[in-house]
C-alpha cells in the first residue's frame, strides 16, 4: 500500500475527482482549503488580496500497482493546466487497519 498526497489548485478539483474515478480510486481524506507555493515557480495561493488563490489537498491510501497510472493522470493533467499548479507525492503505508 501507498500513500499518495496531491495538493493542486483548488479550481482543478472536477478533474482531480474524474481522474480519481477513473482511476478506481474510491477512498481519500481532502483538505478543501490548503494554502502553498511551489518549490521552483508558480505564484502562492494563500488566500489573500494579493495572491487569491487556494489550494485542495487529497491523501488517499491506495495499493502498489495503481500508483503509476494514477500518477501518470496527474502528471497529464499538470501539463495541461501548467499555470495551475498541482503536486502529487508517495509514501509507503507500513500497516492499516
Amino acid at each position: 500500500m501507498k500513500a499518495v498526497f496531491i495538493s493542486y489548485n483548488q479550481a482543478l478539483t472536477d478533474r482531480v475527482n474524474k481522474i480519481l474515478d477513473d482511476q478506481g480510486i474510491r477512498g481519500f481524506t481532502r483538505w478543501a482549503l490548503t494554502e502553498g507555493r511551489g518549490s521552483v515557480d508558480g505564484e502562492p495561493h494563500y488566500g489573500t488580496h494579493a495572491w487569491p488563490s487556494m489550494n485542495t489537498s487529497i491523501l488517499a491510501i491506495v495499493e502498489d500497482q495503481k500508483v503509476d497510472p494514477l500518477l501518470e493522470a496527474l502528471r497529464k493533467m499538470d501539463a495541461a493546466t501548467k499555470m495551475q499548479g498541482s503536486r502529487a507525492f508517495v509514501w509507503d503505508i507500513c500497516q492499516a487497519m
